[in-house]
């Protein structure tokens, strides 16, 4: 496992997007650590471990970041919500800048800041690249969410040269019951599972126990900032992904989506997250000792249960 057996030292931590696929298993995780964890909740708070959060009006509860140790950020609305209109490709930019400018302004604010900021990004920052292998060194790249990715990044920007170190989860493809693997299990299921497009570009993906302990490792190192691919340690084309998933679901794997189908039906949304082609790797995450549970596409799904 990737993580000691008994943390360091118990840590005061606040995250934001608990709801979604990652924040729920991880708030878990670091419980079951020993962690003290509030969570930041756009509804009315249940407990004395939740506080109020409404990124649109920039408003936070005052002092909600005093004396927290680690602040995790994970808001953002969902890239996989189609088709992407202009009003919610409005909203995918906006809820990210809006999320990451308030908590950073706290942060900023703050006469007992946070030591840390651990960061949601996307491997989106990197555009659509081929064969091209990439590490956190390598260039941005276009397209709109590889737009989305930096200006979501560079909301963070106000924090340099400050106490508060950040580190930023670039994260690829979750494998797990929901989120976009919820779609592929669907085709599939129905029988008509297959490559989508040529099938021959790059899915950077990684398993959901695996992005959560990424986090975790994140969290508890507290000499590790900047940018980390969280994508597993060996690449996978999109046939891979498909036909490994047909195989373990015991369906055919035959029929797909040619690429003239995805920008159809699709249209932006289908180009960039079908068909981009992304080998990304996780350099940085080997480099300070991280290791994956799930190291091929099999190992993630079968751990996600598909």
């Amino acid at each position: 496992m990737p993580l000691l057996q008994n943390p360091a030292e118990t840590l005061r931590v606040l995250v934001s997007g608990t709801s979604g696929l990652i924040g729920t298993p991880l708030v878990e995780r670091l419980r079951s650590r020993g962690h003290d964890v509030h969570v930041l909740v756009r509804r009315e708070p249940h407990d004395a471990t939740e506080h109020r959060f409404d990124p649109a009006t920039g408003q936070i509860d005052q002092g909600i970041v005093d004396h927290v140790d680690v602040v995790i950020n994970l808001s953002g609305a969902s890239i996989a919500k189609l088709p992407w209109t202009a009003a919610h490709k409005r909203a995918i930019l906006d809820s990210r800048i809006d999320a990451t400018g308030t908590i950073v302004g706290a942060i900023k604010e703050s006469p007992t800041p946070p030591h840390s900021l651990i960061q949601a990004s996307a491997v989106g920052f990197y555009g659509d690249r081929g064969e091209e292998e990439l590490s956190e060194d390598s260039e941005p790249g276009s397209g709109f969410l590889a737009e989305v990715t930096q200006a979501w990044e560079g909301a963070t920007t106000p924090l340099e040269g400050s106490s508060t170190r950040v580190a930023l989860a670039r994260t690829g493809l979750v494998i797990a019951q929901g989120g976009a693997m919820a779609p592929l299990r669907l085709q599939t299921m129905l029988g008509v599972g297959g490559a989508i497009g040529s099938g021959r570009q790059w899915w950077p993906w990684i398993s959901l126990r695996d992005e959560v302990d990424a986090l975790v490792f994140l969290l508890e190192n507290q000499k590790l900032s900047g940018p980390f691919n969280l994508a597993g340690p060996t690449p996978a084309i999109s046939r891979e992904v498909t036909q490994t998933l047909a195989h373990m679901m015991k369906r055919p794997h035959w029929l797909g989506l040619p690429e003239f189908a995805v920008k159809l039906l699709l249209g932006e949304a289908g180009r960039e997250l079908l068909l981009a082609s992304q080998k990304v790797i996780p350099t940085a995450l080997a480099d300070a000792g991280f290791e994956f549970s799930d190291k091929t596409v099999a190992d993630a799904l079968s751990s996600a249960g598909l």
